[in-house]
């Protein structure tokens, strides 16, 4: 767990919200080089890397998203400040009083600054604890000494400049890992870690496998292209969602059964079950309502594969998010299973 833990925390401390990606896969091309492997940069943005099998006549693929959260800049206000624009689904309120780094396309530099309501001051607004948030009313407030709309677009910021959030990256004594952007770094982090291990054992895995880091996943379609033909089987690893009514929590692995585009096929489903038996996996079946994943957007682009998701237990997803080291360690068993057996039946 310590290699995969530094995975993750290297993973986190690169901004990557979706279309601002070039960062972090420039970190994943030289880390999967670095291991011995041959990583490809794909058209659309998303990294690939195939390790060839015992058997080359059937293949698998494997996701796991490396975009995030974010925002961009709708406008410059005339007082300096900047209106937003969200990139993936998330309630304005999710990120109110986040820190924040505004990406200047003009001139390579960043600006600090702090995602607040117009209204935040209660001695001087008396609805700020009750008015909605909402696109016109959320703000940067920047951290340069601006006051008009001339001073700020001196700086170069722009229409069309990515904002990113800060993760606040914490690891407990306790075992939790509390920060943004879990959804869905801890998922690279373990593909990384296990592709790691398998190059130092030497492993043959049984089948032909595809290792997909898709880029645009929070927008919907990440990885729903680049799929070899010979690919029968499609795992999405991403996050198991918390809340009211679901079985997911931090301490083990969660299978999702459905999400908001249908059933994941049921087959593939079980077959992750009975791994997870087997080998003594903690593990939950669950059903995410709102939620779509890269396997759901391939089946929604035609793939003609099985497909199934399954993923470390996120509490408060798309918000600050938390995990724990156990339900990290179960994802990545239960993973490490599955590229070792049999084809589902």
């Amino acid at each position: 767990m310590t290699e995969t833990l530094t995975y993750l925390q290297e993973l986190l401390a690169i901004p990557s919200p979706t279309g601002y990606t070039r960062e972090v896969t420039d970190y994943l091309l030289a880390t999967l080089s670095r291991l011995g492997y041959e990583p490809r940069r794909t058209a659309k943005g998303n990294v690939m890397v195939t390790v060839k099998g015992a058997d080359q006549s059937k293949h698998r693929l494997v996701t796991a998203h490396i975009d995030t959260l974010g925002t961009m800049v709708r406008a410059i206000k005339a007082d300096g400040r900047l209106k937003l624009d969200r990139i993936g689904g998330f309630p304005w309120n999710m990120i109110e009083g986040e820190n924040c780094l505004v990406h200047i396309a003009a001139n390579g530099k960043t600006v600090s600054g702090t995602i607040l309501l117009h209204q935040t001051s209660t001695h001087v607004y008396k609805d700020a604890g009750t008015v909605e948030r909402t696109q016109d009313n959320m703000e940067v407030r920047l951290d340069e000494k601006v006051t008009t709309e001339a001073e700020t677009r001196a700086l170069g910021i722009e229409v069309g400049d990515f904002v990113s959030f800060d993760p606040r990256t914490t690891i407990t004594e306790t075992g939790f890992v509390k920060s943004r952007f879990l959804d869905d770094k801890v998922s690279v982090a373990v593909l990384l870690h296990l592709l790691q291990v398998y190059q130092e054992q030497g492993l043959n895995l049984p089948y032909t496998t595809h290792f997909l880091f898709s880029s645009i996943e929070e927008v919907g379609n990440g990885g729903n292209s680049s799929i070899p033909d010979e690919t029968v089987e499609y795992l999405a690893v991403d996050m198991g969602a918390m809340g009211d009514d679901q079985q997911t929590d931090e301490y083990t692995v969660s299978i999702c059964v459905k999400d908001a585009t249908g059933p994941y096929n049921y087959d593939f489903r079980q077959h992750l079950v009975k791994l997870a038996k087997d080998q003594e996996i903690p593990f939950k079946l669950d059903i995410y309502p709102y939620y779509g994943s890269d396997a759901s957007a391939a089946m929604a682009a035609g793939a003609e594969v099985k497909h199934a998701l399954l993923g470390a237990g996120i509490e408060s997803s798309h918000s600050y998010e938390r995990t724990h080291k156990d339900s990290i360690e179960a994802t990545e068993r239960l993973v490490d299973a599955y590229l070792k057996s049999n084809l589902v039946e």
